[in-house]
């Protein structure tokens, strides 16, 4: 059987997710032998600038500038990790079940390793960054940025991979984003023993997951329970994982192509596309105008599976369906892809530096001026660091995770 080798250059984010630039190749067996996901990397693109654009301009209106904040285009930030979640549980289930079926074997000690590899690098370098480094030259030069948290508050909480805990104790600061590492860090600690230990019960495994978060969510909303622990709860979307790890069991267990599906028919994949499209730039003023649509994206629990269930979807869609009306298959947007992670991780501190070192000055210009040159030395500014880091940093581990790719 042919090894998978879209890990190699694993989502962080979903750290774990990955795709390479060649065409997905379908044989007779379809879902047991695919070799790789075409377009995948685009959509970790857009996912991770999705949170790039949400994080500016809450930043910009925090500093009293021009921004854009009232519109929901910039404010999909928690929708896109969602779906780096899903994506994440998509790759990373379907890849255990892949090496489950070739050698009826999966080495927990080599997967953790690999994880290790490609997520804790970068990771703790971020902590260094944003936790030590950058508050002591913030405090050196006399700017009037403080830190909400002392190193000493929270080092506990990003070493065991809990920095949501950062989040939910101290508010927004430099390293918020880390919040969804230590997410999938969780999940993947468990993930890969329940698939060597209970491979017989993999489905029910999933489907537990999705019913349990169901039910706890079910009865804090019903006793409208707002405490740490509801916070936590939210954080840990493991529910995400599970169901784009239910996507990839029902993949990996489909004889026939998915073209051949009424789920994924051209006026499904409209109606699935036009969802999206409204839910991500117009949301706001349908949910203020339409109860249809007020039902559709604001009813507690269900609106968020259902947006989950489409995310799923759209993975599948993108990935496998020959007849997909959108495709993401560039090499441009593939490379963007491949640097996502970087994207992600380092965008904060672009941004905190773009304000700091030109905030007067694009003060100065009208608004809509002001917020073109803003994001085009946004956008340029994490897309070199991100580079930089990809290719002197992040690719010294990663070559080291083919010792553990047996």
């Amino acid at each position: 059987m042919v090894k998978i080798k879209f890990l190699q250059r694993i989502l962080p984010l979903l750290p774990s997710s990955t795709q390479h630039s060649k065409p997905c190749n379908l044989s007779v067996n379809f879902g047991n032998n695919i070799h790789y996901f075409t377009g995948l990397n685009a959509l970790r693109f857009w996912a991770a600038y999705f949170v790039v654009l949400h994080h500016a301009e809450q930043i910009r209106m925090k500093y009293g500038m021009f921004n854009l904040k009232e519109y929901a285009l910039f404010n999909n930030g928690g929708i896109a990790v969602t779906f780096f979640f899903v994506l994440s549980g998509f790759l990373i289930t379907y890849l255990l079940l892949q090496k489950q079926y070739n050698t009826n074997e999966i080495s927990v000690k080599q997967f953790y390793i690999r994880r290790i590899l490609r997520i804790w690098p970068l990771y703790f370098l971020l902590v260094f960054l944003g936790a030590l480094l950058v508050p002591y030259l913030v405090q050196s030069i006399g700017y009037s940025y403080e830190m909400p948290y002392g190193f000493k508050n929270v080092i506990g909480y990003f070493v065991f991979f809990m920095p949501f805990m950062v989040n939910i104790k101290f508010g927004h600061h430099l390293l918020e984003p880390l919040w969804s590492i230590g997410v999938e860090e969780l999940f993947y600690l468990v993930w890969a023993p329940l698939f060597k230990w209970l491979k017989r019960h993999i489905l029910a495994i999933i489907l537990s997951v999705i019913l349990i978060k169901i039910c706890v969510s079910v009865v804090v909303f019903r006793f409208e329970i707002q405490n740490t622990f509801s916070e936590v709860l939210g954080a840990l979307q493991f529910e995400a994982m599970a169901m784009g790890g239910l996507g990839a069991y029902i993949i990996f267990h489909r004889k026939k192509e998915i073209s051949e599906s009424g789920l994924f028919s051209l006026p499904v994949q409209l109606f699935a596309i036009l969802f999206l499209l409204l839910h991500l730039l117009c949301r706001n003023y349908l949910t203020e105008n339409s109860c249809i649509f007020r039902s559709l994206f604001q009813t507690p629990i269900a609106s968020n599976f259902l947006l989950i269930a489409i995310f799923v979807w759209l993975i599948i869609n993108t990935s496998l369906n020959r007849k997909a009306i959108i495709r993401f298959h560039n090499k441009y947007l593939n490379f963007l892809g491949e640097i996502s992670y970087g994207i992600y991780m380092y965008h904060m501190l672009v941004v905190f530096g773009i304000i700091w070192m030109f905030k007067d000055r694009l003060n100065c210009l009208g608004s809509a001026l002001s917020t073109i040159v803003f994001y085009l030395l946004l956008t340029t500014g994490v897309i070199f660091v991100s580079y930089l880091s990809k290719i002197r940093f992040e690719d010294y581990f990663l070559k080291l995770k083919s010792k553990f790719n047996k």
